[in-house]
């Protein structure tokens, strides 16, 4: 996803002199935001037990901890950005 392209070169349109226009990105290029800057945080159950499973944005399954905390750590230490899912 190139967020620097005009929207007649296929890309999301920048407004001038306000960033990235959201409203104009595809079903796609949304799904891909974030997916290498961000993680989160589901409780589960694995093995009759609770544990805490990490996303990548786009739901790609990467890491499974047995502590919260852990699982931000892990998160934070790949200097990605953790949020919960409730």
């Amino acid at each position: 996803m190139n967020v620097n392209t005009p929207d007649d070169a296929g890309g999301p349109e920048r407004e001038a002199g306000h960033g990235l226009d959201i409203r104009r990105l595809s079903a796609d290029e949304l799904a891909k935001l974030g997916v290498a800057h961000i993680a989160y945080v589901r409780e589960i159950v694995m093995n009759g037990e609770p544990a805490f499973a990490i996303h990548a944005a786009d739901g790609t399954p990467m890491a499974i901890a047995g502590e919260r905390e852990v699982a931000v750590a892990a998160i934070r230490q790949h200097e990605m950005v953790p949020v919960s899912v409730h």
